[in-house]
């Protein structure tokens, strides 16, 4: 049982963020663009490159170039992905399209190490805000809002200490993940966390990229699909770091039965789940068997909430939205989050209306995003020609004409908010400054 907090200490104008995650990292250095003080506490004492890899789109990387992170950055902790593909069970093409500046958008998408992603971030916070606006081995325990609206007090957990702390600022932003305090005080009678029946096992191997060298391949069916792409450039014997993500469905009615979460398994645990994986072009057994550490995690996000929003509280990335990997879009809408705040901030001030503003603008849209990704987001094509086919075809035109398939793609891409046209005619979310 924790101690009570100690007396809260005089309200700063700081505007305190709860996770060095992604999303809080990209706010802190959004709020030091503006101008606008802020402090960051992070659970962990240490940050390490955690992680497998992950997908920017060239939404959230117009914002990382907006911030000074451009790809001369990026480019050492990825690729620029060039093809989006869906592969049908008996090795086929369901549908292919070009990717960032090869599909015409002004900004690329990159497929990254989340780790080295996590860790250039931080390394840029440290230089442009200093050491000393972010606070390790801080652990968000909840929020208390003065009485006479004046701030608001973050609660903080220390190592070794059972005592809670109370550090004053101006608002506070939870983006404590998944696992979010400051969500479960703002809604205490949240459902649990929500597992749709899908089982990931994640991992990273060496080996030669396909097709184009940076595609992104979905392969399989409704309940047994394989994620792969490259996340580094090649290395000079032509290989790279492959991140690969095996899924398949089963009953969740029991709920989940695992050991953990991100658990560390061995391969063959899994492996006879996609023995028949084997083309000509790749071959998925081998590739799987390659990679040293696996990681178990079910396929899990939280059922939406009608507010992220108490006053001067404001839920931000996963600790607001948490979604399913399916659309590879859950670190870009955390970027989104905190570059739509700053725009708000400059516009109605650094006050409790932007952060409603916020929850106004973003709830809505965001949370269908969630429930989309539920139905498979952008992999529903491999349900549709299972339902339709069985999953084996020769001519796919004859299975889905390829009207239909671009128009449920595009569809997906206008709900996650990277429609091309859309995207490269927007205004910058925040407009530099006049030189």
């Amino acid at each position: 049982m924790l101690a009570s907090p100690a007396s809260v200490p005089t309200t700063t104008d700081d505007v305190l963020i709860a996770g060095g995650g992604i999303c809080g990292l990209v706010t802190a250095l959004t709020l030091h663009q503006l101008g606008i003080p802020c402090r960051v506490f992070e659970a962990v004492s240490a940050p390490r490159p955690l992680g497998v890899g992950i997908n920017l789109q060239p939404n959230a990387v117009r914002e990382l170039y907006d911030l000074g992170i451009d790809d001369a950055l990026l480019d050492t902790i990825g690729i620029q992905a060039r093809e989006w593909a869906l592969v049908g069970l008996n090795g086929n093409d369901i549908y292919a399209e070009p990717r960032g500046l090869l599909a015409g958008y002004h900004w690329p998408q990159y497929a990254v190490h989340r780790g080295e992603l996590h860790m250039l971030l931080y390394r840029t916070v440290l230089e442009r805000l200093g050491p000393d606006r972010v606070s390790l081995g801080h652990r968000a325990q909840g929020y208390r809002i003065q009485d006479d609206g004046s701030g608001v007090s973050l609660l903080v957990q220390t190592p070794g200490s059972d005592d809670l702390t109370a550090i004053g600022g101006k608002l506070l932003l939870g983006a404590d993940g998944l696992h979010s305090a400051i969500r479960a005080q703002m809604h205490p009678d949240q459902p649990p966390i929500h597992w749709g029946g899908t089982i990931m096992w994640r991992g990273v191997t060496r080996a030669p990229a396909i097709r184009t060298g940076s595609s992104f391949v979905g392969l399989g069916e409704e309940d047994r699909r394989l994620v792969i792409y490259p996340i580094s450039q090649p290395d000079a014997d032509g290989l790279s770091l492959i991140n690969w993500i095996a899924e398949i469905r089963v009953d969740s009615q029991q709920g989940w039965e695992g050991t953990g979460w991100y658990n560390e398994v061995d391969v063959d645990s899994f492996l006879h789940h996609f023995e028949g994986m084997k083309y000509d072009w790749l071959d998925v057994p081998a590739m799987l068997s390659q990679c040293s550490v696996a990681f178990e995690n079910p396929m899990i996000d939280r059922d939406p909430i009608d507010t992220w929003n108490d006053g001067p509280v404001l839920l931000m990335g996963d600790a607001a939205h948490p979604m399913y990997p399916t659309g590879s879009n859950g670190a870009s809408q955390a970027i989104i989050d905190a570059r739509r705040l700053g725009a708000l901030f400059l516009e109605q001030g650094v006050n409790a209306g932007a952060l409603a503003a916020f929850d106004l603008a973003l709830n809505g849209p965001v949370n269908e995003v969630v429930l989309r990704n539920r139905g498979d987001g952008p992999f529903g094509l491999l349900k549709l020609v299972e339902e339709r086919c069985g999953g084996r075809f020769e001519d796919i035109d004859a299975v889905i004409p390829a009207d239909e398939r671009q128009q449920f793609m595009q569809r997906y891409q206008a709900a996650a908010g990277f429609a091309r046209d859309t995207l490269n005619a927007a205004l910058p979310t925040i407009a530099p400054k006049p030189a």
